[in-house]
């Protein structure tokens, strides 16, 4: 049996789970950022040693991918940088 509509869980409209955690608004700290961006440049360089059945399996062309390797290591995705 359902619940009357006006009797609704006030855990879920409590002030404090509206807030974002603590933590996802931290900015990541210096050796996070360099880990996230080593971690880029390695996954680049991996795709770029991709032979081209490999490419034409994730819908990639030689040139997208020789591009994508060559971005500086501080192009980052935006939700890389989050």
């Amino acid at each position: 049996m359902l619940a009357p509509a006006n009797t609704c869980c006030t855990a879920l409209q409590s002030p404090a789970l509206a807030q974002p955690a603590p933590h996802a608004t931290r900015k990541q700290s210096l050796l996070a950022r360099l880990l996230t961006a080593l971690a880029l440049h390695r996954q680049r360089q991996h795709l770029a040693r991709l032979d081209d059945a490999m490419l034409k399996d994730i819908g990639l062309t030689r040139e997208a991918a020789q591009h994508e390797a060559q971005r500086p290591i501080w192009d980052a995705p935006g939700h890389w940088l989050r």
